[in-house]
């Protein structure tokens, strides 16, 4: 059965998570990633380095930066993660479909994630080898 192609979030899904978090977190790293949170960014670290002289160099003004940059660094690193996870369990889900769709493909390899390093080293040489039989 074929379908229409999905719609993805950043084109405005129907189909918009409920958890408060899962929109928070994907917003934010959206909007993290445009110019204008960058043209912001920079206009504070300006601001900040403009503000030096006034006060003096001091320790409290460099901790003002610090623990700014900290702060935010911080916080930013589980909203980008949790979006990271759901951006890859969801291409997971995609991919193991296609491959469970397929006559031809291994069932296996849609579940391989859980799978030991020693067991996706021998999945990957066997994808190789049935991708040079496939070259030759």
């Amino acid at each position: 059965m074929r379908g229409s192609l999905p719609v993805s979030s950043l084109t405005g899904s129907p189909t918009r998570s409920a958890h408060w978090f899962v929109r928070f977190a994907a917003n934010t790293a959206t909007w993290a990633g445009t110019s204008p949170a960058f043209v912001i960014a920079v206009l504070v670290v300006l601001v900040w380095a403009v503000l030096g002289p006034v006060f003096n160099y001091s320790d409290t003004w460099q901790l003002v930066i610090n623990t700014g940059t900290t702060i935010v660094t911080f916080l930013m690193v589980f909203l980008i993660q949790n979006t990271q996870n759901r951006d890859t369990k969801a291409l997971q889900i995609k991919l193991s479909e296609l491959i469970l769709a397929l006559e031809t493909a291994n069932n296996k390899i849609a579940a391989i994630e859980n799978a030991s390093p020693e067991e996706l080293d021998a999945a990957q040489e066997e994808i190789q080898d049935r991708a040079r039989e496939q070259a030759s």
